[in-house]
């Protein structure tokens, strides 16, 4: 998306309808940060806002590097938007190697911020450059901003008696203070912010007021920077909103989903990027019944979350690709005992490390087949950073309601990335309350009232879930396979046979407990695209700009990919192409392929970054026009 001014020479001939901006440098610069308080202050004026968060792969890759470049992005607009934008419309970069990795990024004609202090020699030659850009001629299709941030910031503190190693570090404050300045940011919410983060060092605090105010009072006073612009507020619906990550709104919906369901929570974690996030949030709510324990492996995490569901807790455990795989025999179990249990699966690129800062969707698989044995259970995926409250909240409902384990599925680019959230009323959460059995619940053959802690719910195949220590209702689990009704050790082939296909029944069961499939655009067009996870930000774009541009497509966005909505196999087979755009080589579009024998095509990336709208948009263009030409021909 570029940006949209009204350039009619009216008094809001400066006005934007939205703004995308880039901050990157060094991982030791402060970007995160920077695009945060940018993000945060936008929020609070009013804007829709998406950002993107893109961290370093390597923790601690050479200062000065490609790769130990660090970047924000976020998209602010006065309307509804859903991506954090294709091009960014400003670049911030506060070293060589910030502009050698992302000016590819920025849209012709776009403005690129230069420190252009860092520009020095060393520093050239470890981004890789043979001679300066700022003297080459090769940013001359950009509007450039050259500005000494770091000898400017160093002057500021100087009178502080801020030494100038430790005066460097404010730099970040003042890029922030001059695209606050052009951008039209207000200043007093950022001032505040210093001093509630930094007040316990004043001359740190002094230090970062100072950058900061030099560097929005630069923008002031050079004629360089030239005209101010301004994203007004968004029109959204009325309601108290705030600015949430994807990894604190599931972690808040789990947190209400142990209010709802009267339970309290235990998790047990392993700390790996991109989840630790929820493990750290979820440490702060001891008072809402909250345990949580940072175990010393991931498979001790899980079968602390196990044996807390056993003793009636709601037992959770947090992780990413290669946690679940570990995690695989503890959930194989949790197949066979039939007790709720949440594994939530934060998706980054793979195999093995792989791109352990970077976004992915290639965990579908294993979170569908990655037991042993037949061990079915539901799959749940998250598509919006706010969304991720609901979705943690649906996968308990779930778990409680058919006595099952369910992997809910996030990713980087949901973690780490922020929405505004109008915040739900209590009113609106169901009510996911479960009673524990506490009496027997079978007469036996000699008239003894006894409990079988297999005997299922006819409804929804659910066992009884009865609190250890339960007078009169002592039982027995454990891996080896059981006897329906009595739980007793049964290894006879018709038993386990039966087994097998009562514990599928139970999860294909729950498919008449989903939602009909909600059909966006043109209900009547040819194309039709089918999204899972955070491919629906850019989904929900790329189908609007088509549809504004006068093209007839549809789309769909599923939540349960375990066991699908019973509705899907007709809704496909009304499209003629069916476009699965997915962050992996195609595992949906195998799946729903081999399961209705539709021709679906997938639309695949795999770079660590979440798709583009237009990447989208060029895949239905391709689409209409293949069906134009058979068309044609016939």
């Amino acid at each position: 998306m570029t940006d949209t001014i009204d350039r009619s020479g009216t008094e809001d001939d400066h006005v934007l309808d939205h703004l995308i901006i880039r901050f990157a440098g060094d991982s030791g610069d402060g970007m995160q940060l920077t695009g945060d308080r940018f993000t945060s202050v936008s929020a609070s004026f009013g804007n829709d806002l998406s950002t993107l968060p893109d961290f370093p792969a390597e923790i601690r890759a050479p200062a000065g590097t490609v790769n130990g470049v660090s970047a924000f992005q976020v998209n602010i607009a006065d309307h509804k938007i859903t991506t954090p934008g294709d091009e960014p419309n400003v670049l911030v970069a506060m070293n060589p190697a910030a502009l050698m990795a992302d000016l590819h990024r920025l849209e012709p004609g776009g403005t690129v911020i230069i420190n252009e202090d860092a520009f020095e020699e060393r520093n050239l030659e470890k981004a890789g450059y043979k001679v300066n850009p700022l003297d080459d001629g090769s940013l001359a299709n950009y509007r450039v901003l050259r500005v000494p941030m770091t000898s400017l910031t160093k002057e500021i503190c100087a009178p502080l008696g801020v030494k100038p190693r430790d005066a460097e570090r404010s730099k970040n404050f003042f890029a922030l203070g001059l695209v606050s300045f052009m951008y039209t940011r207000p200043v007093d919410p950022t001032l505040g912010w210093i001093t509630e983060k930094f007040g316990g060092n004043e001359q740190v605090e002094a230090a970062n007021k100072a950058s900061f105010l030099a560097g929005f009072n630069f923008g002031e006073t050079t004629e360089a920077v030239g005209h101010r612009y301004e994203v007004k507020p968004a029109k959204l619906p009325a309601g108290e909103y705030t600015s949430v990550t994807g990894n604190t709104a599931l972690a808040w919906g789990i947190v209400a989903a142990g209010q709802l369901a009267k339970l309290p929570i235990t998790l047990g974690s392993y700390p790996i990027t991109p989840a630790s996030d929820i493990l750290h949030e979820l440490s702060k709510h001891k008072h809402f019944g909250i345990r949580t324990v940072q175990a010393e492996d991931e498979i001790a995490a899980i079968g602390m979350a196990l044996g807390a569901a056993f003793a009636g807790h709601l037992g959770v455990t947090t992780t990413s690709g290669p946690g679940v795989a570990l995690k695989s025999e503890t959930t194989s179990l949790a197949v066979s005992i039939e007790l709720p249990l949440l594994l939530v699966d934060i998706q980054r690129g793979g195999p093995s490390t792989g791109l352990p800062t970077k976004t992915e969707a290639s965990d579908l698989n294993i979170a569908l087949y990655g037991r042993h044995g037949e061990a079915p259970l539901p799959v749940i995926a998250a598509y919006t950073p706010a969304q991720c409250f609901h979705a943690a909240i649906e996968a308990v409902r779930i778990a409680l309601k058919y006595r099952t384990p369910v992997i809910l599925l996030s990713d980087g680019y949901l973690a780490n990335g922020s929405e505004p959230w109008n915040l739900p009323s209590i009113d609106s959460l169901p009510d996911i309350s479960v009673p524990f059995t506490t009496e027997p619940n079978h007469v036996d053959d000699d008239g003894n009232d006894v409990f079988w802690p297999y005997l299922r719910d006819e409804a929804t195949l659910a066992r009884p879930w009865a609190i250890p220590g339960t007078p009169g209702l002592m039982h027995r689990v454990g891996g080896l396979e059981k006897n329906d009704g009595t739980g007793n050790i049964d290894y006879t082939p018709a038993n386990h046979e039966h087994m097998v296909h009562l514990r599928a029944a139970k999860i294909a069961a729950i498919a008449a407990d989903i939602a009909p499939t909600e059909i966006n655009g043109d209900p009547d067009a040819d194309v039709l695209v089918l999204g899972w996870g955070s491919t629906w930000a850019a989904i929900d774009a790329a189908i609007q700009r088509s549809r504004r541009a006068g093209k007839s497509v549809a789309s769909a966005h599923i939540m349960h990919l375990n066991p699908l909505p019973p509705d899907l196999g007709d809704i496909l087979k009304r499209f003629k192409r069916v476009i699965v755009p997915e962050l992996n080589m195609g595992q949906l579009t195998t799946l729903i392929r081999g399961k209705y024998l539709v021709d679906a095509h997938c639309l695949s990336k795999v770079q660590g970054m979440p798709f583009k709208s237009i990447e989208i948009m060029t895949a239905i263009d391709e689409a209409l026009e293949s069906i134009s030409n058979e068309g044609a021909q016939s």
